[in-house]
């Protein structure tokens, strides 16, 4: 591969995580209509594609032959904005569940932007909506893919206690750790990054806090940010092609966040676009962030490093309104199985530990099984391991009998006679703790990072939260 079309690579990997101000869709009802389904499911299912009334675009696919049951499905990002693609992409790669008998049903969420209990009551409509459409399945799982990890979580916390609603959860390469702390890593990025390369903003444009990410009237491009980050690091080029000065800029931005070369690039976009999203969008210009307190090591010098290092503390209002939208109480009443990547370089596996040690923190610990493959992606792990996945979901919750990371493994064979792609569990893998990869902040130490109590006082206070 040449330095341009490495370059190309790096840059569209990015683009597609990059957040920018997105504006709401009308709301609209349409009727559900019969839709080409993906290549893999023709013939073998009928799809539906419309609007609900909020605005949301969804798909639903039936499969010829329906065994009863529905997978809920909540998709990654959080994305710019949403059309009719965003539900029918995601079917695709997802068609693994209804060849394997599942009806399937995703939300694209009423709009861009970030907003988890938005999400989450997007989802909980689809649902109805297909109960609407369809009858009331046998038995209904959620399923949550990364960003939507987090969503499919608190839809279980916030709808899965209703009689019937959802038999159990699915979350695979999750976001778990919540809004108020799981994207510390980036803000430890934004500031290292610019404490190296000093472009972003550049010393003579206009200054800005960095917890903003960018300032809500710039008009800065991914495209931008990306050629920022190449002119620094030399990112896409060979490292025997950098500078001396762009490879210890790199290696010193690598060592301190921790975060791997190949999603650098991806996770710079969050730390702008997504956080200037969270702000001026959802939280009228507050901060949410804080990295007061926090004493970076691995690079070159530490001492200049921490000496000339941009401080903020956050608004207390800002960082709860954060916490109530996203962060998990742990008081889920259905079995819950997680599947995760070792080498996850986008959502790193320690938010697994994050939410073993929520849920352990809420009592509910018995209810979630955790499995960890030896796979160094993000997105697409093995299909066999996901047909596995919710082949053992469901045979825990139609017979109560609680399965292993070691009998989930011993299944994945048969899968893998069928779709092939591996089975590369590891059953003896445990996460170390979340804060050993993500630098705890003043009082982040303990879990639930938002206790049951907590959600119910704030619960009490008008406009808290993100609006929909």
């Amino acid at each position: 591969m040449n330095k341009s079309t490495r370059f190309r690579v790096v840059l569209a990997t990015a683009l597609l995580g990059a957040l920018v101000t997105a504006v709401p869709s009308e709301a609209s009802t349409t009727q559900s209509q019969v839709t080409v389904c993906p290549p893999s499911l023709v013939g073998k299912a009928t799809c539906y594609t419309g609007q609900d009334a909020n605005g949301a675009y969804f798909t639903i696919a039936v499969p010829k032959r329906w065994n009863r049951s529905l997978v809920v499905h909540t998709h990654g990002g959080p994305a710019a904005s949403y059309d009719p693609s965003t539900t029918t992409e995601d079917l695709a790669e997802w068609a693994v569940m209804v060849e394997e008998g599942y009806a399937w049903a995703a939300s694209s969420y009423r709009r861009g932007g970030y907003g988890v209990r938005m999400a989450a009551a997007d989802t909980e409509n689809v649902r109805r909506l297909f109960v609407d459409r369809f009858g009331r399945p046998d038995r209904t799982y959620l399923h949550g893919q990364s960003f939507g990890g987090n969503v499919a979580a608190k839809v279980a916390e916030t709808y899965g206690r209703k009689h019937g609603a959802y038999d159990g959860v699915l979350l695979t390469s999750g976001l778990l750790a919540g809004g108020s702390r799981g994207y510390n890593h980036r803000v430890d990025l934004r500031v290292v990054y610019q404490y190296y390369c000093r472009n972003l903003p550049r010393p003579t444009e206009r200054q800005y806090p960095l917890w903003q990410g960018l300032p809500a009237d710039s008009t800065l491009t991914p495209d931008e940010v990306l050629a920022r980050l190449q002119e620094c690091t030399g990112i896409a080029d060979d490292p025997a092609e950098r500078t001396p000065s762009q490879q210890r800029d790199l290696a010193d931005i690598l060592a301190v966040t921790g975060i791997p070369e190949r999603a650098l690039p991806t996770h710079l976009q969050y730390a702008t676009f997504l956080f200037q999203d969270i702000v001026w969008n959802r939280l009228g210009g507050r901060n949410p962030f804080s990295n007061q307190g926090v004493r970076y090591t691995g690079s070159h010098d530490d001492k200049a490093l921490n000496a000339g290092v941009a401080r903020f503390s956050d608004d207390p209002s800002a960082r709860r309104d954060l916490s109530y939208d996203s962060d998990l109480t742990g008081q889920v009443s259905l079995p819950v199985l997680t599947l995760h990547a070792i080498d996850d370089p986008s959502v790193f596996v320690e938010h697994e530990a994050a939410y073993r040690a929520t849920v352990d923190g809420a009592g509910q610990g018995s209810r979630v099984v955790q499995t960890f493959t030896r796979e160094s992606g993000h997105d697409e792990l093995s299909v066999s391991e996901y047909a596995t996945s919710i082949a053992a979901l469901d045979t825990w919750v139609r017979t109560g009998r609680k399965p292993t990371p070691r009998s989930i493994a011993n299944t994945c064979g048969t899968f893998d006679n069928t779709y092939g792609g591996g089975c590369f569990y590891d059953p003896e893998y445990r996460p170390s703790s979340y804060y050993t990869r993500i630098r705890p902040r003043l009082g982040d130490v303990s879990w639930p990072a938002m206790t049951a109590p907590q959600e119910r006082a704030w619960s009490r206070i008008t406009g808290v939260g993100i609006a929909p």
